[in-house]
């Protein structure tokens, strides 16, 4: 008896080699990871491949803005900017551990791998300062009676601080998130107290 093969979706073929490439590029690194290597372990073949990204760096681009939108959505789900911000503090850190949680491949793409390609290097840029512009939306002078220059710099502690906890975390795996989320909750709480 003959089997038919089952034809996938564009869709379907597609999302097979986004989850493809995300591994092997965060696996191996941009440079590392090859055409030919991803359209194999999405079991496609490198022309269509090309039918649905341009290039290399188009697939990348893509997988990064996807996981970036992906991020930034789970994590505004608990921003109340009208709210004070220690309230929100633990919910919005359990949002962001559990992305890179769900996300290992993608975390890694996003903040461990820069390529040394100029229009990557960008994303990372903009990525960055999207990351300071939500936190100082949190982090209110009034609130915590701050000096208003001293926000942004402080913004910009909170993301590397988080990025590199989440980073350091994909090694230690038996870590359980719920100590990061205590331990970083703790340090921001730590960070946004007055000096005076």
């Amino acid at each position: 008896m003959a089997r038919t093969k089952h034809r996938l979706r564009p869709a379907d073929r597609r999302a097979l080699i986004e989850d493809a490439a995300a591994r092997l590029f965060a696996e191996r690194g941009y440079a590392a990871a090859r055409l030919d290597d991803i359209a194999a372990a999405a079991n496609v073949t490198k022309p269509m491949l090309y039918r649905h990204f341009a290039s290399k760096r188009a697939l990348h681009l893509t997988l990064l803005t996807k996981h970036r939108d992906e991020l930034f959505a789970q994590v505004i789900e608990h921003v109340t900017p009208e709210e004070p911000m220690q309230p929100q503090l633990h919910a919005i850190l359990d949002a962001w551990f559990g992305y890179v949680e769900q996300n290992p491949y993608a975390w890694k793409m996003l903040f461990r791998d820069t390529t040394g390609d100029p229009e990557i290097q960008a994303f990372h840029l903009e990525l960055h300062a999207s990351a300071r512009s939500l936190l100082t939306t949190l982090i209110r002078p009034d609130e915590i009676d701050l000096p208003q220059q001293e926000i942004e710099p402080l913004a910009e502690i909170v993301r590397s601080a988080t990025t590199g906890l989440a980073l350091w975390w994909l090694e230690h795996r038996d870590t359980p998130r719920q100590i990061l989320v205590d331990a970083m909750t703790r340090v921001i709480a730590g960070l946004i107290q007055s000096p005076r």
